[in-house]
């Protein structure tokens, strides 16, 4: 997965983390779940707040 694989990375971290509220989890944080995920595989520098945002907001949806 790469960083514009937003719902990809949503739906991984919900199963990963379930019992997470997504809405709790700041920006450094959430930027540290997703390169721990198994899948991810892409470079740190090019993630930025809107692609964190969007997977963010992917992961309240999926979440509820």
């Amino acid at each position: 997965m790469k960083w514009i694989d937003s719902l990809d990375i949503a739906i991984e971290l919900y199963e990963k983390h379930p019992d997470v509220d997504p809405k709790t989890v700041n920006f450094v944080e959430l930027q540290k779940m997703v390169m721990g995920l198994e899948d991810f595989d892409d470079d740190p520098k090019r993630c930025g707040e809107r692609i964190l945002e969007a997977i963010q907001m992917a992961w309240i949806e999926e979440a509820e």
